[in-house]
């Protein structure tokens, strides 16, 4: 999945770097199509965890917590030499128009992703650290699609310079506190 993409990536390819016989795959999804919802199920499993380490640690102000997520996902970026991107982004490029029970899921994966995003946002505000501006929601999609993008420009440039800017544009400019 991550060498070929879900879309390019084929049943037979899938049982083969699984190593095992074709008709298991039959046996445990009904198509290719609810194969890629339970990946996206794990993989959305594994960002929860990041969340619930970064977004929601009781013991960071908001506004470091997002730094943290973002340094947490940028490791592992570098870890896979700036390679592959983020399966939720490269899942919505491939497969949104093609499927819909796909691009539903996507939908309700990034509903959920922007809640501890505007969570932080919100408590930022509220603690005096960030300005009026647009609404927690609306600044928290903000974030999350211009992520996305930042890592779509990383995996063309297989640099991490995209990541790099948009945390440093994000916090001196976007998420700046409010006038003394």
């Amino acid at each position: 999945m991550r060498r070929k993409g879900f879309t390019a990536a084929g049943v037979r390819d899938i049982t083969a770097a699984a190593g095992v016989p074709q008709g298991s795959f039959t046996n445990h999804f009904t198509s290719k199509e609810a194969f890629g919802l339970e990946i996206l199920d794990r993989y959305f499993a594994d960002v929860r965890d990041l969340i619930a380490a970064t977004l929601r640690a009781p013991d960071l102000p908001p506004l470091r917590r997002l730094a943290a997520y973002f340094d947490a996902v940028t490791a592992r970026l570098a870890e896979r030499g700036w390679h592959h991107g983020c399966l939720v982004g490269n899942m919505s490029l491939e497969s949104a128009e093609h499927s819909e029970a796909i691009r539903a899921r996507l939908a309700a994966i990034f509903a959920e992703w922007r809640e501890p995003f505007a969570e932080c946002l919100a408590q930022a505000r509220e603690r005096g650290e960030l300005a009026d501006g647009a609404a927690p929601d609306d600044l928290a999609d903000f974030l999350l699609s211009s992520w996305q993008g930042a890592i779509l420009r990383m995996k063309v440039e297989r640099d991490p310079a995209p990541l790099e800017r948009f945390t440093r544009v994000v916090f001196t400019g976007v998420l700046r506190p409010p006038p003394r």
